[in-house]
């Protein structure tokens, strides 16, 4: 099981078709967030905490369309707040669908046993549970007891009707590498496409903030866990080349372009971790009138700590596609897990006036 051909084909023809166009910045996955509101508080995500008039507010059916049409990104991850309390995410979903755009639709699972059969399974749709490990650490994180219970009982009903589900899993401080390596375990068996994984990145809006992984204790915790990868079955829906950097062995500065996000304020510069650094009217105003030189690893301390796919995928594919060898070399033998780290990238901060946006 893994990430259908379809999707590997259309995403890489995207790829391609864009370098060949000489464009250096394009994105892959439009972050789209229609609304901020949600039915848990978890620990880790600091929307919920807008006022409730933020909360009220939303994105509508052709603002959702249009944000797909204006960027022209082949993926799309529905995420929010939690997207199964808008009523027209089935609609919304079909749009993309009809525009052969592969949607992943982020969600807690606790409304999806009562608004599943408003879905229709699709190559196109995958179902994105948000799981961040077991049932005790899980259930802690949202503030609620039974959510990991119900997600699983989602899962497999997603799955008997042939939907594509994978996993969302953040791996917070407290973590070990073999909790993780039973959890992932756990998940595979339940017949999931894949786990995407990231450690926490401890953004400003977060609640608590001592949960999170400082950089070299994320690098020695993913090394612990591919160590164990070697006896188990893992899919994760990752480039390998991610897969390495999460390891500590590829020095990368995070591309965040490659993963745009459109929600009830505008297009969010740079990203969606950092909320207030404003916000652009359109695509192409965040594109071309962004300071994304600002932004980054040693450029920004607001960055400092991040290794999330969502700035950092969209670099180690570009890396892959202009190594192949060398992402081939990875895939065969896998994340490397002793030896040197990669070095962190030099500090060029230049103070508050300089990370600014314009």
């Amino acid at each position: 099981m893994g990430m259908p051909f379809i999707q590997k084909y259309y995403v890489a023809r995207y790829i391609i078709m864009q370098r060949l166009r000489g464009r250096k910045r394009y994105p892959l996955v439009l972050m789209l967030e229609p609304s901020f509101r949600c039915n848990l508080s978890c620990y880790g995500c600091g929307k919920i905490k807008f006022p409730p008039e933020i909360l009220r507010r939303r994105l509508s059916r052709e603002e959702c369309l249009s944000a797909i049409d204006e960027c022209g990104a082949p993926v799309v991850s529905i995420a929010g707040g939690e997207p199964l309390l808008i009523d027209d995410m089935p609609e919304i979903v079909e749009g993309f669908i009809g525009r052969k755009k592969f949607v992943y639709l982020c969600t807690n699972a606790l409304l999806l046993k009562k608004r599943i059969d408003e879905f229709h399974p699709s190559p196109y749709l995958t179902l994105s549970i948000h799981l961040d490990g077991n049932r005790e650490r899980h259930d802690a994180g949202v503030g609620r007891p039974g959510v990991f219970d119900n997600a699983v009982e989602s899962i497999k009903l997603a799955r008997s009707k042939g939907f594509r589900v994978t996993i969302n899993c953040t791996i917070f401080d407290g973590v070990t590498a073999q909790e993780a390596a039973d959890f992932f375990d756990f998940v595979m068996d339940l017949g999931v496409e894949a786990i995407t994984v990231a450690p926490g990145f401890n953004y400003e809006r977060a609640s608590k903030h001592e949960m999170f992984l400082k950089c070299a204790a994320s690098k020695r915790l993913f090394r612990e866990i591919f160590k164990l990868k070697k006896k188990h079955n893992w899919k994760f829906n990752h480039s390998i080349l991610y897969l390495d950097f999460l390891a500590g062995n590829r020095t990368y500065q995070c591309t965040p372009w490659g993963n745009p996000t459109r929600n009830i304020f505008g297009w969010q510069r740079p990203c969606y971790l950092l909320m207030d650094e404003g916000y652009a009217p359109t695509f192409k105003s965040l594109m071309e009138d962004t300071r994304w030189e600002n932004y980054g690893r040693g450029r920004n301390p607001k960055c400092a700590n991040c290794m999330l796919h969502s700035g950092f995928e969209a670099t180690a594919v570009n890396d892959m596609f202009s190594h192949p060898l060398k992402a081939l070399y990875v895939a065969i033998r896998g994340p490397r897990t002793s030896g040197p780290m990669a070095p962190d990238l030099p500090e060029t901060y230049l103070g508050p006036d300089y990370v600014t946006s314009q």
